[in-house]
């Protein structure tokens, strides 16, 4: 149907889309997302022949390309076999004129109807998006903004063209009027082409077919919308997603560190993220992938930090753990939950390989045979109890700069300093008084502190922690996870984090994966399982879940075999 091959557009040396090639199928609904300014709208306009950019490349439709048509040629096509319903409702219609005066405009322009067949067709359409004909005659300004956008679509509909482009059809609109809108664009949508261009994750949710995700004027990802949405492979999709807010959002809202820029090489995305290597800095990555998933990234997408294959464990006749497969991937939250005795923390030490165990475990997709010096300044863990994994013989500063003297890092003078920034980073004193003070002498909050300040002073990839809150009264958890969602945005850090609170787990996770008896029983996106949870046991644990109720309310547990 429309066929996008190496299009680029640029205003004077500055070029807003670079290289893009998009194939949209007839019949189909393809969304096309991203931040402001990548491009969407440049590239809508292109199609419609109405940029004011430099254009090379092609866009063929129906065996034409539309970049080497004539003003004329083009006229013959826009509004009759591709149309647009803009971007600014506001903007788009004059106010000196009624409604249905500008709706039948096209068919005036592009048709032989005399004006009273063109404003009874006119009318027909108006009322086929949901406009009575008392509203017809009224100039813009009386009209709301979902009425407004309503009219906007019967206009680009009223000559039936092929391929119908909309840019932000949503994005000024109230919820009732959102909601409006998207259930014309659904009923409209049969036997249509559509392209829309939007920041809504929502809205392409429930239109698309297709997502294409555009950053700095590439196309970076693009597959299925239920699989983009679930499993985003490029990093700068998953932190779009991340940033949105939606109803069946249950982790807390993630920015994308730095802001855009339009380096003249490399991978646009190189100078905002946490994984990047040499590569990306210097050769653009082309959209590859089998199957209708592609991403382009050197990386091959988001990259896994560790990787466990068939996990097996025994303490005598009991088996702890039985064939567990878990991934944990570059600024990914996994929460590990199930009940005490599940295998949750006997896994996290397995992976430390404070335990023996059957199976396999990558760091970086590199196979771990032993844990060397290495595996440690990458890899660390808060455990569960700081009086067990703190010495009462050593100082503050003695406990958080260890893992730096371990290591061979860094004279004493630096050593100190770093030890006193993640102390500030934790929310700890960072005094003479404070570091001197010895760790049997602070309070369980202080102490719990104290082991998460040292496992960061590493600046690790992958923390593993084990019910690291517990001891912390609330203000402070919810202090102290903020902190590690922020570390986690920033350099992407990858966190394995082990906890029985399912409240505390979608809050924070990206992904729950629930352990019962060393068995994974379900795993999925954190708002998947937190809100319909398929697993019996889960949704046992979810219905033992504390939650605000206005009197205590009896809680139906389900029995598990």
């Amino acid at each position: 149907m429309l066929t996008i091959n190496n299009l680029s557009a640029r205003f004077d040396r500055f070029a807003v889309l670079r290289g893009v090639d998009l194939e949209l199928q007839a019949g189909e609904v393809l969304a096309l997302i991203g931040e402001s300014g990548t491009g969407k709208t440049t590239l809508g306009r292109a199609i419609m022949g109405l940029s004011e950019a430099r254009l090379t490349g092609e866009i063929v439709f129906c065996g034409q390309n539309l970049l080497s048509l004539s003003k004329k040629q083009l006229q013959q096509i826009r509004w009759q076999k591709i149309a647009m319903v803009f971007q600014n409702v506001e903007a788009a219609f004059n106010p000196l004129y009624p409604i249905i005066d500008q709706v039948m405009e096209p068919v005036l322009v592009h048709t032989d109807l005399t004006a009273t067949d063109a404003r009874k067709k006119a009318a027909s359409w108006l009322e086929r998006v949901g406009l009575e004909r008392q509203l017809h005659s009224r100039y813009p300004h009386q009209l709301s903004g979902g009425q407004k956008q309503k009219a906007l679509v019967a206009m680009a509909l009223i000559l039936d063209p092929e391929v119908l482009i909309l840019d932000e059809p949503t994005a000024a609109l109230d919820p009732l009027g959102r909601l409006e809108v998207l259930k014309l664009l659904q009923e409209m949508r049969e036997h249509r082409t559509m392209l829309v261009i939007t920041h809504d994750f929502a809205s392409a949710a429930q239109l698309a077919d297709r997502l294409a995700v555009l950053y700095g004027g590439q196309l970076v990802e693009i597959g299925p919308s239920e699989e983009v949405l679930d499993n985003p492979r490029h990093p700068y999709t998953r932190g779009l997603i991340r940033s949105y807010p939606n109803m069946t959002t249950t982790k807390e809202l993630q920015g994308i560190p730095g802001k855009l820029e339009w380096p003249e090489r490399g991978c646009p995305f190189a100078l905002r993220c946490t994984q990047k290597i040499d590569q990306c800095l210097q050769v653009c990555p082309q959209l590859a992938g089998e199957g209708s998933h592609r991403i382009a990234c050197h990386r091959g997408g988001i990259v896994p930090l560790i990787r466990c294959e068939g996990l097996s464990k025994r303490y005598e006749d009991v088996q702890v753990l039985d064939g567990v497969d878990l991934t944990v991937l570059e600024g990914e939250t996994v929460a590990l939950v199930g009940e005490s005795g599940s295998g949750k923390t006997s896994l996290a030490k397995c992976i430390m390989g404070l335990e023996e165990y059957q199976g396999q475990v990558w760091l970086k997709q590199q196979p771990i045979r032993k844990r060397n010096r290495d595996f440690y300044r990458q890899v660390q863990m808060v455990f569960q109890s700081p009086a067990a994994s703190l010495s009462h013989r050593q100082t503050v500063l003695e406990a958080v700069g260890e893992p730096l003297e371990v290591q061979g890092l860094g004279k004493p003078v630096a050593n100190k300093e770093k030890v006193q920034q993640v102390l500030q980073e934790v929310q700890l004193p960072w005094n003479e008084e404070f570091l001197d003070e010895h760790v049997h002498h602070l309070s369980g909050g202080e102490a719990q502190r104290v082991t998460i300040a040292r496992a960061l002073i590493l600046n690790p990839s992958l923390l593993i922690a084990d019910e690291p809150t517990s001891a912390l009264d609330p203000s402070v958890q919810a202090k102290i996870l903020k902190l590690l969602l922020q570390l986690q945005e920033n350099r992407g850090l990858g966190i394995l984090f082990i906890t029985h609170d399912l409240a505390l787990a979608r809050k924070i996770s990206d992904r729950i994966i629930v352990l019962r008896q060393g068995r994974i029983v379900e795993e999925g996106p954190s708002y998947r399982v937190a809100v319909s949870p398929k697993a019996p046991y889960t949704r046992q644990l979810m219905a033992a879940a504390p939650g605000w109720t206005a009197g205590f309310q009896a809680v139906t547990v389900v029995e598990i075999a």
